[in-house]
């Protein structure tokens, strides 16, 4: 606020967390009688859920982003609210800006946004100054062109595809380890908490994208179901890491992996682990940055650093796993060598080799290749299709694979078709 003696040639610039807003108040304040005049300056933190990016209607069809908090500027007890010079307002940009995209200031009108009397001075990667001639509700909008039609479908359609088959051998493989009858010696609590970790997951994650545009609305329900996503991928992945370790101590020491399980790997124990880890770091995430979830797909939020509470744990367990995995080809290795080459020995050893290099899928290192596609479609496509298929691999690796499990296969179907002759 100004009065009619400031001695001032300029008010300073009045800055919020991520915007700052620049006004010629003292000449306003000698534009009115009383030679005064206030401005108020606001920043709403998530106000971008609400006024979407959406609501900016335009001809051409493009992808909107919204790039900055939305703010408002007004000037209260004020007689002539009428701008003496533009005011420029500078947002600092709160997603990762496209340099092939365009940039529009934008206000909000009634029900819309529109950029009536707003336009870009200048914009770097991080910042873009706006320019208008009134004051409202503002905002800064990213227009970015849409994928060619046909590569999205192509992409939507394996994912659908991909992701269901995925989930039906999910469940086979837990109906395998559910029903069938397994060696003392063998602990499939990792493989079954995979299991279940991921097709609730892909389920979820699928349901979610199918009913999007009912569940994004809500925006209660949006954050609540990313969070789950949340916790259900990182306890998948939690439980690869398990098993990774659990297959590490098998190839290192194969004679004393059954006893050492019961010593140290029990189930109570490994389910205290699997789950607790993911749901620490999901009340953490919560506690600290409670409006990181539900962002427009209903998933973790990228800006302001949130999304690395589900990258940070994850590029350590892919790191970690790895490593195991490059330790146990070498271990695998050195044990083969010692092997005489017997021909049932031969057999055995192929289809060890054959599961061990399938690891490589189960263990979810494949999940790497998220960090390289960039946009390269068949990076994106081999990304796809490996990592839905986790529990194609499982079924195959420690059920199909598996000769006392195929044995109990055959019993059953043989009762089964006794029971049709019948």
């Amino acid at each position: 606020m100004v009065g009619p003696n400031v001695t001032l040639n300029k008010i300073p610039q009045l800055d919020t967390t991520n915007s700052s807003v620049d006004i010629d108040l003292i000449g306003i304040a000698k534009s009115n009688n009383e030679r005064s005049a206030a401005v108020a300056f606001m920043s709403y933190s998530t106000m971008e859920n609400l006024l979407k990016p959406d609501f900016f209607n335009t001809s051409n069809d493009t992808v909107k982003t919204m790039m900055s908090t939305v703010i408002s500027a007004t000037l209260p007890k004020t007689t002539n609210t009428k701008l003496t010079k533009p005011v420029n307002f500078t947002f600092r940009h709160i997603r990762k800006f496209d340099p092939t995209s365009s940039l529009s200031c934008v206000y909000w009108n009634i029900s819309e946004w529109i950029v009536d009397g707003c336009s870009v001075l200048k914009t770097n990667s991080s910042y873009t100054v706006c320019s208008c001639v009134h004051l409202s509700t503002f905002a800064l909008i990213m227009q970015t062109s849409r994928p060619p039609e046909s590569d999205s479908q192509l992409l939507d359609l394996l994912n659908l595809v991909c992701v269901i088959v995925g989930l039906v051998f999910f469940s086979l493989a837990l109906l395998t380890f559910a029903l069938c009858q397994w060696s003392p010696g063998v602990n499939n609590v990792a493989r079954i908490n995979i299991c279940i970790s991921l097709l609730l997951a892909h389920l979820l994650f699928l349901l979610t994208q199918h009913f999007l545009n009912i569940i994004r609305p809500k925006q209660v329900l949006c954050a609540v179901i990313s969070g789950l996503l949340h916790f259900f991928f990182l306890s998948g992945f939690v439980w690869m890491f398990i098993e990774a370790v659990m297959l590490f101590i098998y190839v290192k020491n194969l004679s004393q992996i059954s006893s050492r399980k019961r010593e140290v790997l029990s189930s109570g124990f490994l389910c205290v682990i699997g789950y607790l880890i993911a749901l620490v770091v999901v009340c953490v995430s919560v506690g600290l940055v409670p409006e990181g979830y539900g962002s427009e797909c209903c998933w973790i939020k990228i800006d302001k650093g949130f999304i690395w509470s589900f990258l940070g744990p994850v590029c350590v367990i892919l790191a970690s796993n790895t490593l195991l995995f490059i330790k146990i080809i070498i271990s695998l290795n050195s044990t083969l060598k010692s092997l005489n080459a017997e021909v049932s020995q031969m057999k055995q050893t192929k289809i060890m080799v054959f599961k061990t290099l399938a690891q490589f899928v189960v263990l979810g290192c494949p999940w790497i290749l998220g960090f390289f596609t960039n946009g390269r479609k068949e990076l994106e496509i081999l990304f796809l299709i490996l990592n839905s298929q986790q529990g194609t691999f499982i079924f195959l690796i420690y059920c199909v694979l598996n000769n006392e499990v195929r044995q109990q296969y055959k019993k059953f179907f043989r009762c089964l078709c006794c029971i049709k002759q019948h």
